[in-house]
């Protein structure tokens, strides 16, 4: 026995039921106050819908928006026959704020003239806190990155400002130690020229001795004084051989203290230079953090 499978056809008295069950519904008459609303549209606004009845467009309203010449323009819109479509913040009977996700749609007369407007809406005010909460969190990360960034170019500032300082005293040292090594090469020719002298003294005291010999008794007390002299020519000559001992000593630890100078000024440059790398990066973070900020308001207002 053949089973027949009836079909229920698809009517607009069903569809009407469907948004009356899912969507809020309200309709407004030419004086903006409610003529017909439906339940999810009343429970949504904290209402029954007989007390929505009658009740005046800007109740629902805060009033920073009822009082504000764009709920004028809003208004007129409408009643030229123009639909709108937007995320709407409205008040609920308890003074909370709800979002609604609603399109107003003029209802035009047979002559093309409006007779009222209808308002279907989706009440998305859970979704809208949850982006709210998401982009207060954002702010919150953003408003932490830039005091970090901020509090590390404070740092490194100051830091710089310190390397700066020795790099300044280092740059001074050198030149200072740069100075010792002229005076101690200048010292050395000093020393170089009493070496000689006191080589020429010793061999005119030799060659005195030998004329003071060849004078025979008229020549000892000559021969007295040039060995006297010869005596004080080695003197100089071992004090020089010691002088110039201790300024070679000089000189090298100069020089090497030079190289550590030069060395720890190459160090202060490239310290210098990673600090300036540091708060340029410090400076795009901040930078970041701001967009991020910017990017975050934006995206409140678009969703």
């Amino acid at each position: 026995m053949e089973r027949t499978i009836m079909t229920e056809a698809v009517s607009d008295e069903l569809v009407v039921s469907a948004l009356e069950k899912h969507l809020a519904l309200i309709r407004f008459d030419l004086n903006r106050r409610v003529v017909y609303v439906n339940t999810n549209f009343a429970q949504a606004m904290g209402y029954t819908e007989q007390q929505m009845i009658g009740m005046d467009h800007r109740q629902f309203c805060f009033p920073g928006f009822a009082n504000s010449l764009e709920y004028d323009q809003f208004w007129r819109a409408l009643f030229s026959g123009q639909s709108i479509q937007d995320k709407i913040e409205r008040m609920d009977a308890q003074g909370e704020r709800i979002w609604l996700e609603a399109t107003y749609m003029p209802v035009l007369g047979s002559n093309g003239k409006v007779l009222g407007v209808f308002k279907v809406a989706a009440n998305i005010t859970r979704r809208q806190r949850n982006i709210e909460e998401v982009v207060t969190e954002l702010q919150q990360m953003s408003e932490g990155l830039n005091v970090r960034a901020e509090s590390g170019i404070t740092r490194s500032t100051e830091l710089l400002q310190s390397i700066e300082s020795i790099s300044e005293v280092s740059e001074k040292n050198i030149a200072t130690l740069a100075s010792l090594q002229s005076q101690a090469e200048s010292i050395r020719g000093i020393v170089q020229t009493i070496q000689d002298i006191a080589s020429q003294t010793s061999l005119l005291a030799l060659n005195a001795a030998i004329e003071a010999a060849h004078a025979g008794e008229h020549g000892k007390g000559f021969d007295i004084v040039a060995k006297e002299v010869r005596k004080l020519a080695g003197r100089v000559s071992d004090s020089i051989v010691e002088v110039r001992r201790n300024i070679e000593g000089i000189t090298k630890e100069v020089t090497n203290i030079t190289e550590g100078t030069n060395l720890a000024q190459d160090n202060i440059n490239r310290s210098q230079v990673q600090i300036r790398n540091a708060m340029d990066e410090f400076e795009d973070i901040s930078a970041a953090s701001e967009q991020l900020d910017s990017r975050a308001r934006d995206f409140d207002k678009i969703i």
